[in-house]
Protein backbone atom coordinates (compact mmCIF):
# COMPACT_ATOMS: atom_id res chain seq x y z
CA UNK A 1 0.00 0.00 0.00
CA UNK A 2 2.44 2.22 0.97
CA UNK A 3 4.60 1.86 -2.61
CA UNK A 4 1.36 2.36 -4.34
CA UNK A 5 0.58 5.69 -2.14
CA UNK A 6 3.97 6.72 -2.62
CA UNK A 7 3.39 5.60 -6.62
CA UNK A 8 0.41 8.21 -6.47
CA UNK A 9 1.72 11.18 -5.18
CA UNK A 10 4.84 11.04 -7.47
CA UNK A 11 2.36 10.45 -10.39
CA UNK A 12 0.35 13.98 -9.08
CA UNK A 13 3.20 16.24 -8.61
CA UNK A 14 5.18 14.87 -11.77
CA UNK A 15 1.74 16.04 -13.84
CA UNK A 16 2.10 19.81 -11.61
CA UNK A 17 5.43 19.76 -12.71
CA UNK A 18 4.18 19.24 -16.35
CA UNK A 19 1.22 21.75 -16.19
CA UNK A 20 3.82 24.09 -14.57
CA UNK A 21 6.45 23.43 -17.53
CA UNK A 22 9.35 22.51 -15.43
CA UNK A 23 10.65 20.36 -18.37
CA UNK A 24 11.66 18.12 -15.13
CA UNK A 25 11.20 14.13 -15.71
CA UNK A 26 10.19 11.84 -13.20
CA UNK A 27 13.16 10.86 -12.52
CA UNK A 28 14.79 14.15 -11.82
CA UNK A 29 11.39 15.34 -10.08
CA UNK A 30 11.96 12.27 -7.65
CA UNK A 31 15.48 13.65 -6.84
CA UNK A 32 14.63 16.99 -6.26
CA UNK A 33 11.59 16.09 -3.71
CA UNK A 34 14.49 13.94 -2.16
CA UNK A 35 16.86 16.76 -1.56
CA UNK A 36 14.08 19.41 -0.41
CA UNK A 37 13.13 16.40 2.34
CA UNK A 38 16.85 16.37 3.59
CA UNK A 39 16.92 19.93 3.90
CA UNK A 40 18.01 21.48 0.57
CA UNK A 41 16.45 24.63 0.19
CA UNK A 42 13.76 24.86 -2.39
CA UNK A 43 14.37 28.02 -3.63
CA UNK A 44 17.83 27.77 -3.96
CA UNK A 45 17.30 24.41 -5.67
CA UNK A 46 15.08 25.49 -7.77
CA UNK A 47 17.72 28.26 -9.10
CA UNK A 48 20.63 26.35 -10.05
CA UNK A 49 18.02 24.12 -12.43
CA UNK A 50 17.43 27.34 -13.78
CA UNK A 51 20.89 28.40 -14.16
CA UNK A 52 21.95 24.64 -15.29
CA UNK A 53 19.60 24.65 -18.22
CA UNK A 54 20.30 28.11 -19.06
CA UNK A 55 24.17 26.61 -19.63
CA UNK A 56 22.70 23.85 -21.14
CA UNK A 57 21.08 25.70 -23.46
CA UNK A 58 23.74 28.43 -24.31
CA UNK A 59 26.13 25.19 -24.77
CA UNK A 60 23.82 24.02 -27.55
CA UNK A 61 23.37 27.62 -28.93
CA UNK A 62 27.42 28.16 -29.46
CA UNK A 63 27.69 24.52 -30.30
CA UNK A 64 25.51 24.42 -33.25
CA UNK A 65 27.08 28.22 -34.05
CA UNK A 66 30.22 26.47 -34.68
CA UNK A 67 29.15 23.66 -36.79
Amino acid sequence: PKIKEAREVMNILHEIATMLNTNLDRETLSLCISLCENGVNPEALAAMIKELKRESAAQATESESNR
